[in-house]
């Protein structure tokens, strides 16, 4: 019996070995549910800012995140409360987050809203992201210092991490200052 070769089965073989390897996308909530998740149906308002050059490095410099930052995705509570949407890079891919900021200045929770890589969205678990609360710009907010790593997401982790202090200096140089 001699074997030949099936067309179809080579296409097929080729085909799906030039297939591009996709991450998927978890949304995990909107903006407008990670507000409600964060400081319930309190009213906020948008507050875009101008962040200036000098605040601009401050933030890098504590961070070492050089995305830029978003300064139109900011809203204030009448209380005095912030609400901030931002990105870094996890790995390869985006990691869009919240921050609700209390009147104090300290932590009140993150949530990630959306989560493009493969595999590390350990860090959209409460176990991992309860560990900012009460943390403020005063804070350390450095992976194995004050934040714990992530176990197979540690790029996430510390990009995260950094995006954190990055928000909280922009909080403590410009933020807190708003009325």
């Amino acid at each position: 019996m001699k074997w030949t070769p099936s067309l179809l089965a080579s296409v097929m073989c080729v085909g799906g070995a030039s297939m591009p390897i996709v991450a998927h996308a978890k949304i995990y909530m909107s903006v407008e549910q990670a507000q409600k998740a964060i400081f319930g149906n309190v009213a906020m308002e948008n507050k875009p800012v101008v962040i200036s050059a000098q605040v601009q490095e401050m933030m890098r410099d504590a961070s070492s995140v050089s995305h830029p930052f978003a300064s139109n995705r900011i809203w204030k509570t009448g209380k005095g409360d912030w609400f901030i949407v931002d990105e870094v890079v996890g790995k390869h891919e985006m990691i869009t987050y919240a921050i609700g900021i209390n009147a104090d200045g300290s932590i009140k929770q993150i949530d990630v809203l959306e989560y493009r890589e493969s595999y590390g969205a350990e860090v959209a678990e409460p176990s991992w992201k309860d560990q900012f609360i009460g943390k403020t710009a005063a804070s350390t907010l450095k992976l194995n210092k004050d934040i714990k790593n992530v176990s197979g997401a540690t790029l996430s982790a510390k990009h995260m991490t950094d995006g954190v202090k990055r928000v909280m200096v922009m909080y403590d140089q410009v933020l807190k200052n708003l009325h």
